[in-house]
């Protein structure tokens, strides 16, 4: 089982990788499921926008796609992620550039495990588990090294 982290047609890195894996596994574990092969590939709008077109006949911007490929309790998936559309959501939101980049992440795999967030009752759960992750966080995190 493994968490991998890629870039696609954009220059970024993500720091702490050790401590990123170890708290999308938590935040697995907290909702009794078990982390499979999940990669995170970082990539551009216009790359997210291609894919949004293609896969999901969506003509807009989006922050993340994911692909699910979990069986059970194994949580497995490809979760894509616009490093241009982050920035541009913190800048709206007025969120600190780390922070926004975590929410997206969790968000990610928090689709893998089976939650949506197509209706409003559903978007409202949804950012409950993303505000609920992002405090596990914190919990494990004492020097806040960010990304």
């Amino acid at each position: 089982m493994s968490i991998r982290f890629y870039s696609q047609e954009i220059e970024f890195k993500l720091k702490n990788k050790n401590l990123h894996k170890s708290w999308i596994r938590i935040c697995i574990a907290a909702h009794d499921r078990i982390p499979g092969e999940i990669t995170y590939i970082f990539t551009s709008n216009s790359s997210l926008r291609g894919m949004n077109r293609e896969y999901l006949n969506h003509d807009y911007f989006t922050d993340v796609i994911t692909f699910d490929y979990s069986e059970g309790d194994v949580i497995s998936g490809d979760i894509f992620i616009s490093i241009d559309q982050v920035r541009i959501n913190a800048g709206i939101y007025n969120e600190d550039l780390e922070e926004e980049l975590k929410r997206v992440m969790i968000h990610g795999v928090l689709h893998l495990i089976g939650f949506g967030d197509a209706r409003d009752v559903e978007k409202k759960q949804m950012r409950k588990l993303e505000n609920d992750a992002l405090h596990l966080w914190l919990k494990g995190d004492s020097d806040d090294s960010g990304i």
